[in-house]
């Protein structure tokens, strides 16, 4: 959609104010007002696109969604039900997976490479979903951990070390604030969250433990109920900011509490989370490759993970608008990124090394997608010479040998380039906007096939 410049300029700027650091000496207090005003940390809006992994206990049965459990014994879903009736014994339970969570496969390394590959500037992994089971030999989660059954492995310490070898990806931890089932958060529950035998004595310590010990530069929390007043969630954060070992890098997303789309370091709102336009706040679209679930699925079929050009196009909007893409795969109960998973992320690395220019430390343009022409959105950056470089990506390759940008006013000096296609492009100024005369490019020397993007030079404003 396109909007008002100085509406854009406006958003832009309270962007901003969260880039501008401010003295060391400053110390956040416990209250959202106050972390509020917290500057956002440059490296996060800089990077663009990370990739979530989503991994646990869940991966092993492979069937409905990570919320299996929670499904199969708390709502009786019928399939889960038939599921379990027809494939386990009677009287198997949830917690017998945790054995068969084997991670024979899992390469830390080659995860890694996977991800390096794809362009990534991040990754978020799931240290403890819903069920409790920690990835990580949790202090608080006595034979329930991976390294007491199941892997006997700290799969979190070991992918921090892998993704540390690779220059300039940031590592994110994913962890749930609630468990399902967990006596104290139940008894908590009880008594109408009134006490909080849960955070105090299992949920909070995991979180200081991770900082602690993995000094990731997300926390990427989860829950969104009850309230923040329950969570002791301004505590943990004020901690986070003023005396962490990350307190300078670290960014939060808003799943404290009842605070979604409020309060935190970047917004996600909810899942896969895309305004489509721009929104006074950094935030987040969260979103999954297999377009049913996060965790791994056995039964999956090949018409339900999203094509590239549907990955290509959800990154192009998302960040034209001011977002990041976080990027969701499901490995499997042994550690594999299954071909399909690995593919799609090769891809979109593929189509970042041609275009990544457009993408990568940019920001929103006056307008975020054309005026006349469909698929077709705008990103910018300055240049060395302190003038501003607009990004137009198309979607959609020009039958015609015409694209028409509606949004777009030449200069005298405008200059068009098409990114990895060597020449100058002509183009000519009428009054409904610019119009790039696309060379003719054989199929196998096409820079990429999924969006291709003209860069233009010293517009007219």
């Amino acid at each position: 959609m396109a909007i008002g410049y100085w509406t854009v300029i406006v958003a832009a700027f309270s962007l901003l104010v969260g880039y501008i650091s401010l003295p060391v000496s400053c110390r956040y207090e416990p209250n959202w007002d106050s972390l509020d005003k917290r500057p956002l940390p440059l490296w996060y809006d800089e990077v663009k696109f990370g990739v979530f992994i989503s991994w646990g206990v869940f991966s092993v049965p492979g069937f409905g969604s990570e919320w299996f459990w929670y499904d199969w014994q708390y709502k009786k879903d019928k399939a889960l039900v038939d599921f379990m009736k027809k494939n386990y014994p009677p009287g198997f339970t949830y917690a017998d997976f945790a054995s068969q969570f084997t991670a024979e496969f899992y390469q830390p390394d080659h995860w890694a490479d996977i991800i390096e590959a794809s362009g990534a500037k991040y990754i978020v992994l799931i240290t403890k979903h819903h069920d409790g089971f920690t990835n990580w030999p949790s202090n608080v989660s006595f034979n329930w951990n991976s390294m007491d059954v199941g892997p006997k492995r700290d799969l979190v310490g070991e992918l921090a070390t892998a993704i540390r070898k690779k220059k300039g990806i940031h590592l994110g931890l994913y962890h749930s604030l609630f468990e399902w089932f967990n006596p104290l958060y139940l008894k908590d529950k009880a008594n109408n969250f009134t006490t909080r035998y849960f955070p105090v004595e299992k949920s909070l310590p995991e979180l200081y433990e991770l900082v602690n010990t993995y000094k990731p530069d997300i926390i990427w929390s989860d829950g969104d109920n009850p309230t923040w007043t329950y969570w002791k969630s301004p505590e943990f954060i004020a901690w986070l900011y003023n005396d962490s070992p990350v307190k300078d890098t670290i960014v939060t997303n808003d799943r404290w509490g009842d605070v979604l789309c409020k309060h935190g370091d970047f917004w996600t709102c909810h899942d896969r989370f895309n305004p489509g336009h721009i929104i006074p706040h950094k935030w987040e679209n969260c979103m999954t490759i297999d377009r049913g679930s996060w965790g791994y699925r056995r039964n999956i079929d090949l018409n339900t993970f999203l094509t590239i050009e549907e990955l290509v196009a959800t990154m192009v909007e998302t960040v034209s608008c001011g977002g990041n893409l976080l990027m969701n795969v499901g490995p499997t109960h042994d550690g594999r990124i299954i071909p399909i998973f690995e593919e799609r992320l090769r891809q979109v690395g593929q189509w970042l090394k041609v275009n990544g220019e457009a993408i990568y430390g940019t920001k929103p343009w006056s307008h975020q997608n054309d005026t006349v022409t469909k698929h077709l959105w705008y990103t910018s950056k300055k240049n060395s010479a302190g003038g501003v470089d607009v990004y137009a990506i198309t979607l959609e390759w020009p039958a015609n040998g015409v694209l028409q940008l509606g949004a777009v006013s030449a200069a005298t000096h405008t200059q068009v380039t098409l990114l990895g296609y060597p020449k100058p492009i002509k183009y000519r100024q009428q009054t409904k906007g610019l119009l790039i005369n696309v060379p003719f490019i054989p199929i196998s020397a096409m820079p990429c096939q999924w969006g291709w993007t003209f860069k233009l030079s010293n517009l007219k404003y």
